[in-house]
This record gives structure tokens, C-alpha cells and sequence, in this order.
């Protein structure tokens, strides 16, 4: 926390700060002691910040300030003065829940769009006016498709989480939706990796941004403890079971690169007597929604998530991650633990690395600039991992290349339990 500002030093309106004191917070994060100052005084803004920082009200508030300081006579049926764009409908529910949180003690309407619901009391509620839309591009476009939304009020847009939404292919929809509101605007963009398509995207959209940073790019937070545990791809059900159980922890997130593999891990567990569940893209929003609500509450210890899917779980001090499998994109990885170890709590994040996945791993720590500590777990060994296979041409490409039926005798190896792993094996609580 930055303890040498208060919020009431932002000059932030006195109905904001109301609510504010009601959530219990007197202090900005660095992410809103740094962007609200900027916003307010009507800059485009290009922030990089992990996820867990705050960054939401970072910009919702100055943006409710601005409509409440500057409200307009006359406002048109479904016309929003600000639009706020999430890569998913998790984000977008519960982004749209902390403008509502901020915006208590006002009149400020706002309204969240996205799909895999009805979309008819999306049209009902359109048909008054708005101040705040937050939405996903997908169900954006449909409303503009059908025209009962239209974007020519707009004064701020947001785009949240911008890196996500390039990863899901959204590029296209958000040029398409840029275009559609007026050049005279203020865009905030914010990323938690400053990749090469972040950059360009921000040259076309922002106009000469102010560029705010809370952590060292591309890092991790320092409160999280992060290890690796090399172990089979065969092996990493039990593995999960064995760490959760024996470690009594609860409030585990577990992510897990298919939908399928979600699933299957998710019964898995349950088998083996622990509250699970699964979420990704394929459940229904109510099945999301309950399993959201459930894992929040403690219902639920684990949640087995794709990496998509737990992009709109905010969970303020979730404990424990486990990466069941590593992403194919090293600063997903970022994105994963960074459920963890936020607001000045500590938090442990543990990778199951398969010999397969060492490319993988040696991405991620260049990435993060550090060496993730190996670990063992009581019961389980770590495997020596193999050397790259040497590519040799085939024998009947070389004509002195000698044919044999005979097979190769096995090289003798170590048992695994007697392999020295260079590690010991650690106390789970």
C-alpha cells in the first residue's frame, strides 16, 4: 500500500469518498496513487499492472468524479458517457460491481453487457439512460449490430486487461469499436505485460500517454513463494490430491491448460473426498457463477480453472495456486500466480513440470529474470530431466550403416528414490 497519500488527498468527490471509507481502505495502491491523479486531469494513460493491484479503481473512480463533477442536462437512451471493455464476462460482472460499489452514494446508472445470457433485458435496460457501460467486445458488437446501444457520447473507454484480450483475438473487435467512438476522447489502456501488440495497439488508440508502471516488467510479486516440483504428466493427479490433503489447505486454485483436463482433474479430486470444482468457457454462466461463488465462500477448496476462465476471479487474499501443467505463454504464468500474494499477504505458488515442459519453465524464468526453487514432496520424487535427443539421420540413409534385429539393452539406471534431486523434501503447512 502507499501509505503517504490518502485518498482524500485525490480530490476525488466527497460521495466517492464516502463509499470508499465504507469498504474499510484510506490508502491508495501505487497503481491508484499513479493513475488517478493522471486520469483526472484527463490524460490517455498506458499502465502496466499485474492483476490483484487495484487497478480497478484506478480507473473507475476518477471516472465516476468526472460525470459527477460534469453531469450533462440531457442524457440519450442508451448513450453512455464512458465505456469499459473486459476480455471476459467474469471481469466484466465484477468490474461493473465496483463501479456500482464506488457509485452508491450518486445517481450514476451503470450496466454491464456481455454474452451467454439472455440478451433482451440487456435491450430493456438500454432503452434508459446510461452513464457506464462495461462489457465484452463480443456482446458490444452484437448491441451495435441490433443499434440498441450507440457509442458517439462516449468520453472515456477503458480497456482492461488489454493483453488478454489480444490473446483471446479480440484485436479486430476493439479497432472495429474504437472506430465507432468519437476521436476526442480519453483511453486508458491497462496491460500486466507490455508485449509488442500492446505497444502498436496503444500508438493507434492513445494520443501522447502518460506511461505508469507498479512493478518491474514481466515480474512477479516477491510476496509470492514460487516452486517447482518435476514429477510425470501420469503422476500429477495424485500429486494435486497428495499436496492439498496433506497440507489441509483450502482456497486452492489449480489451473490446467483444456477444458477437458479441468474437468477431468476437477473429479478426480472430488473422488479423493475434496470439494472441487471446475470452471472454463463450456459451463454455463449459472454453473460459473455458482462455483465462483462457492470457492469465495470456502463451499468449495479447490478450483481447477483454465487460464481464460479464472481471468474474472478476484479473490482479495487467495492463499495457494498450483500450476497443474505450465502455459504455453510464459507470461500467462504472471498472470496465474498473480491471483496470489496481493495486498502485503504472502502467497505460494507451486508448478508440477512434466520432462516435456522444461522448455516451458526455462521460458517463464527468463521471463521473470529468477530461478524458480525446485522442491520435493513426502512420497513423491523428482525425475532427473533428460538431456534434448540428438537428431541423427536414419540408419538406411547411410549405406555402411549396420543393420541388427539385436535390441539394445536397457542403460541401468538409478532408482528414482535413491536419484539425488539436490533438494529436500519441505513441510507443506
Amino acid at each position: 500500500m502507499n501509505t503517504s497519500i490518502t485518498f482524500a488527498a485525490l480530490s476525488l468527490a466527497d460521495p466517492l469518498l464516502r463509499a470508499i471509507r465504507d469498504t474499510g481502505y484510506d490508502a491508495p495502491t501505487p497503481i491508484q496513487a499513479q493513475a488517478i491523479p493522471h486520469v483526472l486531469q484527463g490524460k490517455d494513460v498506458l499502465a502496466a499492472a499485474q492483476t490483484g493491484t487495484g487497478k480497478t479503481a484506478g480507473f473507475t473512480l476518477p471516472i465516476l468524479h468526472h460525470i459527477l463533477t460534469q453531469p450533462r442536462p440531457t442524457q440519450q437512451a442508451g448513450s453512455p458517457r464512458a465505456l469499459i471493455l473486459t476480455p471476459t464476462r467474469e471481469l466484466a460482472a465484477q468490474v461493473e460491481a465496483s463501479v456500482r460499489l464506488y457509485s452508491q452514494y450518486t445517481r450514476i446508472r451503470s450496466l454491464v453487457l456481455f454474452g451467454g445470457v439472455n440478451i433482451n433485458p440487456q435491450i430493456q435496460a438500454l432503452k434508459k439512460p446510461i452513464d457506464i457501460v462495461v462489457a465484452t467486445p463480443g456482446r458490444l458488437l452484437d448491441h451495435l449490430g441490433q443499434k440498441t446501444i450507440q457509442l458517439k457520447d462516449v468520453e472515456t473507454v477503458v480497456l482492461d486487461e488489454a493483453d488478454r484480450m489480444l490473446d483471446m483475438g479480440f484485436i479486430r473487435d476493439i479497432r472495429r469499436i474504437l472506430k465507432l467512438i468519437p476521436s476526442q476522447r480519453q483511453t486508458l489502456l491497462f496491460s500486466a505485460t507490455f508485449s509488442d501488440e500492446i505497444r502498436d495497439l496503444a500508438r493507434n488508440a492513445l494520443h501522447d500517454p502518460v506511461e505508469i508502471s507498479v512493478a518491474p516488467r514481466n515480474t512477479t510479486s516477491e510476496l509470492i513463494c514460487q516452486q517447482v516440483v518435476f514429477t510425470e504428466q501420469r503422476h500429477k493427479r495424485e500429486l494435486v490430491s497428495h499436496i492439498i490433503r496433506q497440507s489441509g489447505w483450502h482456497q486452492v486454485l489449480v489451473f490446467c491448460r483444456t477444458k477437458h483436463g479441468a474437468n477431468r482433474l476437477a473429479e478426480k479430486l472430488s473422488k479423493d473426498g475434496l470439494s472441487a470444482a471446475a470452471l472454463h468457457g463450456n459451463k454455463s454462466q449459472a454453473a460459473r457463477t455458482r462455483a465462483l461463488a462457492g470457492f469465495k465462500s470456502g463451499k468449495i477448496a479447490v478450483l481447477v480453472a483454465t487460464d481464460i476462465a479464472a481471468r474474472g476471479l478476484d479473490i482479495e487474499q487467495l492463499p495457494y495456486v498450483i500450476n497443474f501443467e505450465l502455459p504455453q505463454v510464459a507470461e500467462d504464468y504472471v498472470h496465474r500466480i498473480g491471483r496470489t500474494g496481493r495486498a502485503g499477504s504472502e502467497g505460494r505458488a507451486i508448478s508440477l513440470v512434466d520432462p516435456s515442459e522444461n522448455r516451458l519453465l526455462k521460458a517463464i524464468e527468463r521471463l521473470i529474470q529468477r530461478t524458480i526453487e525446485p522442491i520435493t514432496i513426502e512420497g513423491f520424487t523428482p525425475l532427473d530431466l533428460p538431456e534434448p535427443p540428438v537428431n541423427r539421420p536414419p540408419a538406411r540413409n547411410n549405406p555402411r550403416a549396420k543393420t541388427s534385429t539385436t535390441k539394445r539393452r536397457p542403460r541401468k539406471r538409478t532408482p528414482a528414490a535413491k536419484r539425488s534431486s539436490g533438494t529436500a523434501p519441505i513441510n507443506l503447512k
